[in-house]
């Protein structure tokens, strides 16, 4: 699995808000956040493109996940980032402009139910997402075994010359 917790200094500067949502899924999964919903949210309001939603097991996951998402997403170069919801235990924001990242506790998004709020927005697959983590990893793994036949190739053929030679 492509190890998400590099993040490249800047790489979404300027970025697309569609780019800034698909980080903080992988994010977010990496993180064991659960029950993950990106809704492309654009059709329906200005207030922003998508709203990414998932839940926290408890208190301390959900500070946690938000954490991590305000540091990395700022690491990556997303700028203006705000948290909202630091006094809360139940329910943390975080306002990226265009995406807005909804952590909640099982019982909050329950009581809240965004979901179905906003039921009638279509809904992006992060299974396609997290899908694109494991193709770029078996294409890697792929180049990586092409370059090695390639060299074992190189040496047989110098083998074969030197045997030719003697």
């Amino acid at each position: 699995m492509e190890n998400i917790f590099e993040i490249q200094e800047g790489v979404l500067a300027g970025a697309g808000s569609d780019k800034i949502a698909e980080l903080s899924v992988k994010l977010l999964d990496a993180k064991k956040a659960d029950q993950i919903k990106v809704l492309k949210i654009d059709t329906k309001t200005i207030i922003a493109d998508y709203f990414v939603i998932c839940n926290g097991r408890s208190s301390t996951q959900i500070k946690a996940l938000a954490d991590e998402l305000e540091y990395k997403l700022g690491v990556a170069g997303v700028s203006d980032i705000r948290l909202e919801g630091s006094d809360s235990n139940e329910w943390k924001v975080l306002d990226c402009k265009d995406v807005i990242i909804h952590i909640f506790s099982e019982e909050a998004r329950d009581f809240y139910k965004l979901d179905r709020l906003w039921a009638d927005c279509e809904e992006i697959s992060i299974e396609e997402i997290l899908n694109s983590i494991e193709e770029a990893r078996i294409q890697r793994e792929q180049k990586e075994e092409e370059k090695r036949l390639k060299a074992e190739r190189k040496a047989e053929e110098a083998r074969i010359a030197a045997e030719r030679k003697a």
